[in-house]
């Protein structure tokens, strides 16, 4: 009973400090000032590349969770002519993905900062009941990061993304910008018209991350397939940090959830 009542009132208050420490690390990671702090966000430049293939090549310029410029280099396989892209001056593109992340940590963040020191855990339950909370917002943070959207071409080709660049992309240029865990991703779609009297057989394609050749889909008046896809990456060293921490702090709060749960058992089944 001594033990178990040492564990809620030191230990426990001891893991916390922890978690918060390392989220804060994390919250710090996505390079955005806190609220009052002001201060300029710190812009970063990532070359895009890929092994075994020069069709694509680009530079993108990323302030916290925005694409404030992207410069892509586009070689046609048809004739080799080669085309390029970049951001209009006044766009920036926001990475959702980032965004939501950053927002998981910060709730996770409150959710500790409530329960500080001088807070008193009666019971064990209560412990646990905070440590499924907190990793439940660590798990979305996560898996923001880990799982892009799932996007059908129709809405690839009709997102704002679309209408960013200078020059406008042609229509048989499709591109689409994700996070995949550590890396930022740009996928290039290239497409040509389905004729009217095309004997193929139609069949859209439904929602994927990544659409293959062969994929078709049908937008405006127009029914296209996909011809080409070039998919060119960077890796972003802080989104690989905050994953590290991410995966720490669920270690953390599954180590002092089977503690709680071990104390807790025990006293269900004392002998009286």
């Amino acid at each position: 009973e001594e033990e178990f009542k040492w564990l809620l009132q030191e230990e426990v208050h001891s893991v916390l400090k922890q978690l918060q420490d390392i989220l804060k690390e994390a919250s710090h990671r996505f390079a955005l000032p806190t609220s009052g702090s002001g201060g300029a966000i710190r812009q970063e430049n990532f070359v895009l590349s890929t092994s075994g293939t020069d069709q694509v090549k680009g530079v993108l310029t990323l302030q916290g969770d925005a694409l404030c410029q992207a410069d892509v280099n586009l070689k046609m396989p048809r004739n080799n002519q080669l085309l390029h892209f970049a951001f209009r001056e006044d766009k920036q593109w926001k990475l959702q993905q980032i965004q939501d992340a950053r927002n998981h940590v910060n709730q996770a963040i409150y959710l500790l900062m409530n329960r500080d020191v001088s807070y008193q855990f009666k019971t064990g339950s209560e412990v646990l009941k905070l440590m499924d909370a907190v990793m439940l917002q660590l798990s979305r943070a996560r898996n923001r990061l880990t799982t892009p959207a799932t996007l059908t071409l129709p809405e690839i080709a009709s997102s704002g993304l679309t209408k960013m660049f200078t020059p406008a992309l042609p229509p048989d240029i499709l591109v689409n910008f994700y996070i995949n865990l550590n890396k930022l991703c740009l996928t290039v779609y290239q497409l040509h018209v389905l004729q009217p009297s095309t004997t193929k057989n139609f069949k859209p394609a439904g929602g994927s991350i990544l659409h293959n050749p062969g994929a078709m889909f049908e937008f405006g008046s127009q029914r296209y397939e996909v011809s080409h896809v070039h998919k060119v990456e960077c890796v972003v060293p802080w989104l690989n940090d905050a994953l590290v921490f991410f995966t720490v702090s669920l270690q953390l709060c599954q180590q002092l959830k089977d503690k709680i749960s071990v104390f807790s058992s025990y006293w269900n089944y004392r002998p009286y």
